[in-house]
């Protein structure tokens, strides 16, 4: 326990400068985000600006992974229009209770877990398809606006770039943001705002409960959209949590982050916000500029609310083109480049599934159709390689018309039918002994394939011989195996 309280306070308090301003430039990006989120599920820009405050500071607290950043996002926006406009907000905070409900169900059972099956290859599509995703929400502030945003967004990633050289101790997109607001103040430039976005909230949020009756028709309702939003949102923040390890060399309790996410989400309905996960760019952002722990998200988090509150005056001025320069800094600070390289080194089906990854999630803009595309890929392709994992090899016998067959390998649905292709059913012998002793049965198809050869052999009156079983293998054959089976039951029957 107290080796646990220790490592806690040390994710708190270890970088307590870095994680403060880093955690001020996510705060400042996370303002046209939350309001662009929320025109997409079709809400007004406060349920998604209380939304990223309330799952920021309470996944900071819960969560399993020190210096991720979590918020309202666009994965989960787009499961919530439908629901929105059929049915209305109230039913919107609802869901998002019992999403978060879910996701905490999923954290005690562990499901963190699944992300050992998710590919290196998934992952690298992952990220770059978000890479590539955003840069593109970036575009409508690129087309059709007046010269001089180009000049400021040149200005800002010059800033960004250059400014590490002068001195780190400051995050160079807190100095690019601060900068471009203030010659866009002093000279007046007709330039495009955060105010421009739409109306940021005045007050504190408070206290409410969804007003929606409490029965079994609402649950009815609710339930379908809050299955899909909690999968969406922990295959979400799973996956940055993994990259998030990666980027920090770091270990993080993918369990723990899964009741995080769901105590987030919950704080959230009960202010008046939506649903959310965590968020790649936000955390790259993050990692960037020197953020590491769990204070990093905590101060986006209440920053953020001390803006959009206390600071709104301020916040208004703030060009779009200074928070375009961050999120493409993002953009191409995310994406692996060596990716590219790597598509000629690497096995071909490894290529294949990082570009369906890139290509479902970018042709779909939905993160989670992408990873499924990748990770059945991937299976597909791993049952492939260890379905040749295995021979078949036949002996002569020192008998006279005994023949051995040597099985070695593993034997499961996806090798069963070249095991049975393996055995010559028409050769003129009187007995057959097939060893298996450096083979294992992984399933009931390769059970099923073991009867499959038995009997062939029999009708054709050859006698048959297994030997070699492994113990789980021999457990398969007992539970599953047709041939012999009266045998087995008459032996088991004499026992008891």
């Amino acid at each position: 326990m107290q080796t646990t309280f220790s490592r806690y306070r040390h994710e708190w308090f270890h970088n307590i400068r870095g994680d403060i301003l880093s955690g001020v430039v996510v705060a400042l990006a996370l303002i046209p985000e939350a309001i662009g989120f929320s025109v997409i599920a079709g809400v007004d820009p406060k349920v998604g600006l209380y939304a990223s405050f309330a799952i920021a500071c309470v996944a900071a607290v819960v969560g399993g992974r020190p210096g991720m950043i979590s918020a309202a996002t666009a994965a989960t926006a787009v499961v919530m229009v439908t629901l929105v406009k059929e049915h209305g907000l109230q039913y919107l905070f609802a869901a998002t209770i019992l999403m978060g409900l879910i996701q905490i169900l999923a954290g005690f059972l562990k499901l963190g877990r699944v992300m050992r099956f998710v590919s290196r290859s998934v992952i690298t599509g992952f990220v770059n398809a978000l890479a590539i995703l955003i840069f593109m929400a970036q575009l409508p502030e690129l087309i059709g606006v007046p010269s001089l945003t180009y000049v400021m967004i040149a200005a800002g990633l010059g800033i960004i770039y250059l400014f590490p050289y002068v001195t780190k101790a400051v995050p160079s997109p807190l100095v690019a943001i601060a900068a471009l607001t203030l010659v866009a103040w002093w000279t007046g430039m007709d330039l495009r705002t955060v105010g421009d976005l739409g109306e940021l909230p005045s007050a504190l949020p408070s206290f409410i409960l969804p007003d929606v009756p409490l029965t079994l028709e609402t649950l009815k309702i609710i339930f379908p959209y809050s299955v899909t939003l909690a999968a969406v949102g922990l295959l979400e923040s799973l996956l940055t949590a993994q990259i998030v390890d990666d980027m920090t060399d770091t270990p993080s309790n993918k369990s723990q982050e899964c009741l995080g996410q769901g105590a987030g989400n919950i704080a959230s309905a009960l202010i008046g916000g939506m649903g959310g996960c965590a968020m790649i760019g936000q955390s790259v952002i993050n990692v960037s500029s020197g953020g590491r722990g769990r204070l990093s998200t905590f101060v986006a988090g209440a920053f953020l609310l001390v803006l959009i509150v206390a600071l709104d005056d301020l916040v208004r001025i703030i060009p779009m083109a200074a928070l375009v320069a961050v999120m493409i800094m993002v953009s191409i600070g995310t994406f692996s480049w060596r990716s590219i390289l790597d598509l000629r080194r690497n096995p071909l089906p490894s290529s294949v599934v990082m570009l369906a990854t890139v290509v479902t999630v970018v042709g779909t803009h939905d993160l989670a159709k992408g990873v499924l595309v990748g990770v059945l890929l991937s299976g597909v392709f791993f049952a492939g390689k260890v379905a040749r994992l295995f021979r078949v090899t036949r002996l002569d016998a020192p008998g006279e018309g005994e023949v051995v067959y040597k099985v070695e390998g593993q034997i499961f649905f996806a090798s069963a039918e070249n095991f049975v292709g393996a055995f010559d059913f028409s050769e003129s012998v009187q007995k057959v002994l097939i060893d298996v002793s450096q083979a294992h049965l992984w399933d009931i198809t390769a059970v099923g394939a073991l009867d499959k050869v038995v009997v062939k052999f029999r009708r054709a009156g050859v006698e048959v011989e297994i030997v070699g079983f492994n113990a789980a293998s021999a457990d398969m054959v007992d539970q599953f195996a047709l041939h012999d089976k009266a045998e087995r039951e008459a032996a088991s029957a004499t026992l008891h």
